[in-house]
């Protein structure tokens, strides 16, 4: 239960109208989206309700409830838009974080996997002869190798790189997976699918 915090401010999944996960939205905008028709709050069953028929289901003792004249309503964790069907397409955003995760959190020159601090991002090719911040050209290193390395390429400097950079591939599930701090369980079907 979300005691202390904003109840419509929870996540509550959204899915298109094939069942797949497209994104995250407040409670709030789910709300919006069942009171307004288009889309239906599922249950833990994979059972589909209407606003009418969810205002009147009863409350248990893991529901979040949004307090409203009469009582309280539950917040869905899932909601089917019934009228949408494209799939997201995005790309991955460079940031640390991004590449930290798709290298494993680990050295990609001698493969140790020291505390996240002590991590650092490394150009393949050193931004002093032309190199870019890309997908292609970053990986994470340990401070020992950074500076073994210095302003030389991996050739150069005889160190080998376990992985070669790439742009990562991951699905709309994975970025939700990503982005989502604790997922609730009635979101693992959908998510393990996508």
């Amino acid at each position: 239960m979300a005691e202390g915090r904003d109840v419509l401010s929870l996540p509550v999944l959204l899915l298109n109208r094939h069942f797949v996960p497209v994104s995250v939205a407040t409670a709030r905008r789910a709300f919006v989206l069942l009171y307004g028709g288009a889309a239906r709050a599922l249950d833990d069953d994979g059972d589909t309700y209407d606003f009418d028929t969810w205002f009147h289901l009863p409350l248990r003792k893991t529901d979040d409830p949004l307090p409203v004249i009469g009582g309280a309503v539950r917040v869905p964790r899932v909601l089917h838009l019934t009228r949408y069907e494209r799939a997201p397409r995005f790309s991955v955003r460079l940031t640390r974080r991004n590449l930290m995760i798709r290298d494993q959190y680990q050295c990609q020159y001698c493969g140790k996997r020291p505390n996240q601090r002590d991590l650092n991002l490394d150009h393949v090719v050193p931004r002093s002869r032309g190199g870019q911040d890309s997908w292609e050209n970053l990986v994470v290193s340990c401070r020992g190798c950074n500076l073994k390395k210095g302003r030389r390429t991996p050739v150069e400097a005889g160190m080998l790189l376990l992985r070669n950079p790439h742009v990562p591939k991951w699905s709309t599930a994975t970025q939700i997976l990503l982005v989502t701090r604790e997922p609730y369980r009635q979101w693992e079907p959908f998510l393990k699918a996508g």
